[in-house]
């Protein structure tokens, strides 16, 4: 019976403080929230402030879904960026093109999930579940897509990361519309040198923009390949200076596996010696049992090498409802945390990626290409 005791006794006694009148968001979260969801959310809180957020820690940050419609980019991940606590965000396609209805006058309007969707088009009205907007937004933002990135083709890489063509848009943004820089997801990650990534370029709006100028023998030089070298570069090189690496992943989905996939890319595919991510928390409505990315747990990550296998007491998969969720846990980070100041990695990302291929090619799997007979033949002929 001493034995089943002195057991019990290493786990901390739950003690819920009544809540009151004024008490602050991270009081709520400390003192109330103990238990299954709320008790991994509070756990997630303060894993982010009292672990990830230092100045040897970078910040990946991977977002899907319509957080950006949702009204989250304005209201969460822009202060975050401000706060420094963001380094750089893998997204879907999606949340940077509506990013822009913004700044050519539109905004989404509350809806209702149960509308008659045959009257929304034929009044063109869109609807993100129960989220209103203009159809006419679309359009004009197309046009606008369209004739900033050939107004400026001369000024992109070749070829260019998606990050590029982000970066583009955002510095458009504040050229035209300087007032909205604290407002635009886009111009907040440009004026903070933050690189925003899409993952799947093809499978958005500014993606079939792009695919449309190729039909008009306008092409833009993206290389999506491009894009994995350059995440992989920031991950690279922090570990590299002795540094951490954290994930934080707001949904699921390709946004999530391109933001973890950088540690097998290091590992497996360039062969650098390197163990995985460090810091580890999800928020996600996907469970684990249907195999799906979405719902992969961080021990399943681990057998991957995504993971550190020694990092795994720092990973935390908090379920529920990101537009929900993301509120409360930004509100917690920025009662809790110092600002850090800002790595600004866009700025630096064409020397990250110079660093990753010359240790690639000195360390790594790289195997320089046999010299053919005539290559030989023509050295030869050159030397004499």
């Amino acid at each position: 019976m001493k034995q089943k005791k002195r057991c019990l006794d290493r786990h901390l006694p739950l003690k819920p403080e009544p809540i009151h009148r004024g008490m602050t968001v991270d009081k709520v979260i400390e003192s109330s929230m103990f238990s299954f969801n709320a008790g991994s959310f509070r756990k997630a809180c303060e894993l982010f402030a009292n672990h990830i957020a230092k100045e040897d820690v970078r910040i990946g940050v991977s977002l899907a879904g319509a957080l950006v419609p949702a009204g989250l980019g304005r209201s969460c991940l822009i202060p975050l960026i401000k706060a420094g606590l963001i380094d750089w965000i893998v997204s879907t396609g999606a949340n940077l093109y509506h990013d822009l209805h913004l700044m050519l006058g539109y905004e989404f309007r509350e809806g209702h999930a149960n509308a008659d969707d045959e009257k929304l088009r034929n009044n063109g009205i869109i609807r993100i579940y129960d989220i209103f907007l203009d159809y006419k937004a679309l359009l004009d933002t197309d046009a606008f897509i369209r004739k900033t990135l050939m107004r400026n083709k001369s000024k992109l890489p070749s070829p260019c990361s998606s990050a590029d063509i982000h970066a583009l848009l955002g510095k458009e943004i504040i050229k035209l519309k300087p007032d909205l820089k604290d407002e635009s997801l886009l111009a907040a990650a440009y004026e903070a040198g933050v690189p925003i990534h899409t993952s799947s370029p093809a499978d958005s709006s500014i993606g079939m923009n792009i695919a449309a100028l190729m039909l008009e023998e306008r092409r833009i030089p993206l290389d999506t390949h491009k894009d994995i070298n350059e995440v992989t570069s920031y991950v690279y090189d922090i570990k590299k200076k002795a540094g951490k690496s954290a994930v934080l992943l707001l949904g699921g989905g390709s946004p999530k596996n391109f933001v973890l996939q950088t540690e097998p890319h290091i590992q497996e595919v360039l062969g650098l010696p390197e163990s995985g991510h460090d810091f580890f928390i999800q928020f996600t409505d996907a469970r684990p049992d249907t195999g799906g990315l979405s719902g992969a747990t961080p021990s399943e990550a681990v057998s991957w090498g995504k993971i550190d296998p020694a990092a795994l007491s720092k990973t935390i998969v908090s379920y529920g409802d990101c537009s929900l969720m993301l509120p409360f846990f930004v509100s917690y980070a920025l009662n809790k945390i110092t600002p850090r100041k800002s790595s600004r990695l866009y700025e630096k990302h064409e020397d990250l990626l110079q660093q990753l291929k010359s240790d690639f090619r000195k360390k790594g799997r790289y195997k320089p290409k046999k010299k053919t007979f005539v290559h030989r033949l023509t050295q030869i002929k050159t030397e004499n």
